[in-house]
């Protein structure tokens, strides 16, 4: 392999899990948006998505030695259906659980909230891992879950391409790149999208125009919840590994994916998910894994510091 096709192999691989952490950010970036909470239970909430995935090919049976390729394809897609509206439903309930009561306390309060469901999530994964099923592998509840590998990892470029690019790559921006865009279409060009843009930029003023701020904001967490849901999917079927402290690994790169590319920007969050993702596969590959979170933080706080609203993020003044 030429070092040329090297560079291009890591690109591939950086796009593909920049997809994935793009999906996990737009989730966070909703929300802030709307209603400024930086929802740290989104990471886990995405962790449970893989779960409930892995626990319905068990209860399906599904295994790629035993299953064919319709039985297969019929369990992926009834992941992409079931994990979205899993999580989406989990988030909203969260909200008016934990969040809504705090809607007018200060902000510290519901963000101490957003911590602690987080906790909550987590010790829930731990708990589902241990459950006394086959498709856990029988292992302890913390231990890493293998994932079945139901997307074909045969190269689609040919088996004498030095390239690889699979059937999961494929999945990942098949499902990935449709989303981000119908996401963008919806809130651009719906009633209930122009509501939430309304909503992000003077609640007060929207609820005075007759906008239900707290419909828009439950729909908000629908909506990112499910995005949650379709990244849990995407994720598990190209990495084929889960565990119940995936949440904060994949919560942490999605955060700083949204402040890179600018905290409440749709495109914004879009963008520092895919820059996460190329930097992390190049420095994986060019310098060592070992340095690549201070790679990434490093470059975050330098952006940062010549641009504080991030790459995409509007300046704006604080009104006093």
């Amino acid at each position: 392999m030429t070092a040329f096709e090297q560079f291009l192999q890591q690109l591939i691989i950086g796009l593909s899990n920049g997809m994935i952490i793009a999906l996990i950010a737009l989730g966070y970036t909703m929300v802030y948006g709307i209603i400024e909470l930086i929802n740290f239970a989104h990471g886990d909430l995405f962790m449970l998505g893989t779960f409930l995935a892995l626990t319905l090919l068990g209860a399906l049976g599904l295994e790629p030695s035993t299953s064919s390729g319709g039985a297969a394809a019929g369990g992926v897609a009834l992941m992409f259906v079931l994990c979205p509206l899993f999580c989406a439903g989990l988030n909203w309930s969260i909200d008016r659980l934990a969040y809504k009561p705090l809607r007018n306390a200060p902000k510290l309060a519901p963000l101490v909230s957003a911590i602690g469901v987080s906790f909550i999530l987590m010790n829930l994964g731990l708990f589902w891992g241990g459950l006394p099923m086959g498709v856990f592998g029988g292992r302890a509840a913390a231990a890493p879950k293998d994932f079945p590998a139901l997307v074909t990892n045969t190269n689609l470029l040919g088996a004498s391409s030095h390239i690889r690019f699979t059937g999961k790559e494929l999945l990942v921006w098949a499902v990935t790149v449709p989303v981000l865009v119908g996401l963008t279409l919806f809130v651009k060009y719906t009633r209930l999208g122009k509501a939430m843009r309304a909503t992000a930029q003077n609640p007060v003023a929207a609820q005075l125009m007759g906008i239900d701020v707290n419909r828009v904001i439950g729909a908000t967490f629908l909506i990112g919840g499910a995005l949650a849901g379709f990244a849990s999917v995407v994720y598990a079927l190209y990495n084929n590994t889960i565990f119940f402290q995936l949440g904060y690994r994949a919560g942490m790169d999605a955060f700083t994916a949204a402040v890179l590319g600018g905290i409440g920007n749709l495109p914004g969050a879009a963008l520092g998910g895919v820059v996460i993702g190329i930097i992390r596969a190049m420095s994986d590959q060019y310098i060592a894994t070992a340095w690549t979170n201070s790679i990434v933080f490093s470059l975050l706080v330098l952006i940062l510091v010549f641009r504080p609203s991030g790459l995409l993020g509007a300046r704006t003044r604080e009104k006093v």
